[in-house]
């Protein structure tokens, strides 16, 4: 097998899998990360379908298990804190349900010992030529490999550089939402809480690490706006402006915001591209097919698509050009689909909740797991 020299941008999901299988089919695989380890905090992530047949072949479905939220039913409250519907866990929680750092850690235990992490660091060029790639780095003398996979999610640097500015491919949804760990003060049990505090507003509780802790998920609606990704404390005070006065437990949860360590804050958005690869560089996960934390289905995403790169590039002995095309051809019907989803779910995110038959007769006929196109090979 030729071209086995591989760096990966990103450690999240999509990363750390990816170094998996490659490591697998005897490829070399390094990871590089401007994060100074494996990111805390995040959202709660769910699997079903071929998700979980790509975590049980990989070994650690059993070790994933070991961290699910265990989430039941989620409830929807008035700003009075008054019941309005139950949302059956059916319908959202998928087969399994982790935090995402939980899996991350996961994913860098099982990777640490044979691929070599470059934390704290970032790529700032990549030149290719016949024979590979030269990378130049923040920190570092540049490196050659054989091939670069862009993995580092929705503002990819690799895709920045090898395919153009974020204008091109990032489409906004409407919507900002801000993730951060607070304690369980609503005393909830394996459950969450949601209220529509106002037109364009909403946020939600939910209990983990075994009630325990919770998070809080607070979506506002509002024009596009620049800010620097790195400045949290600049995060928090725009946050703190759209939610400031509001009534349920907001007082209680901007306490919280402005003392978090683990804040998460971005724009709801998509990534559409023509094509994912471009010479010897790839992306993978949100990078090329970001779905938005709507879908339900982005670390799905970036668990299949690792697993079917990797595959590709094994059964091509190395023919990265026809592993990169086999790739998105195989997956680019699902990302549609996943893609179309999310936007139905942002015309529902502020509505006013239907009536709890609608939600019932929903939990009795659950979304399918998987659209019927996707079926993964066994490599």
């Amino acid at each position: 097998m030729t071209n086995t020299n591989i760096l990966i941008s990103g450690a999240g999901v999509a990363g750390p899998a990816l170094a998996y299988w490659l490591r697998k089919y005897g490829c070399t695989p390094t990871v590089i990360e401007r994060a100074a380890a494996p990111r805390p905090g995040g959202y709660a992530v769910d699997f079903r379908g071929e998700a979980m047949t790509v975590l049980e072949r990989m070994g650690i479905l059993d070790e994933v298990r070991k961290y699910s939220t265990t989430i039941r039913d989620s409830e929807v409250v008035d700003t009075d804190g008054q019941h309005v519907v139950t949302m059956p866990a059916a319908i959202f929680a998928g087969e399994l349900e982790v935090l995402k750092s939980d899996l991350t850690d996961i994913l860098y235990a099982l990777t640490k010992d044979e691929t070599e992490y470059l934390f704290d660091n970032s790529i700032t060029a990549i030149d290719e030529d016949a024979d590979g790639v030269l990378v130049s780095f923040e920190r570092g003398e540049p490196r050659r490999f054989d091939l670069v996979v862009g993995a580092d999610g929705l503002y990819s640097k690799v895709r920045a550089l090898a395919f153009g500015e974020h204008a091109k491919y990032i489409h906004y949804l409407g919507i900002y939402n801000a993730i951060f760990a607070t304690d369980n003060f609503l005393d909830l049990d394996y459950a969450g809480r949601g209220c529509q505090l106002a037109p364009g507003r909403t946020a939600n509780v939910f209990s983990t690490r075994n009630n325990t802790e919770a998070r809080a998920s607070l979506y506002f609606a509002t024009d596009p706006f620049d800010y620097d990704r790195t400045d949290v404390a600049a995060q928090k005070r725009i946050i703190a402006e759209h939610f400031t006065g509001d009534g349920w437990v907001l007082p209680r949860l901007l306490n919280d915001l402005a003392a978090s360590s683990d804040l998460y804050f971005t724009p709801i958005s998509q990534v559409k591209m023509d094509t994912w690869s471009a010479g010897r560089v790839v992306l993978l996960g949100d990078a090329c097919a970001c779905a938005s934390p709507l879908s339900g289905r982005g670390t799905s995403q970036a668990l299949i698509g690792a697993y079917v790169l990797a595959g590709e590039l094994a059964t091509a002995a190395g023919d990265y050009e026809a592993a990169f095309a086999s790739y998105e051809n195989q997956l680019r019907e699902y990302v549609k689909t996943n893609q179309e989803g999310a936007v139905e779910v942002v015309g529902m995110l502020f509505a006013e909740p239907p009536p709890q038959e609608f939600f019932d007769a929903m939990a009795a006929n659950p979304p399918e797991a998987d659209p019927e196109f996707l079926a993964l090979k066994n490599y």
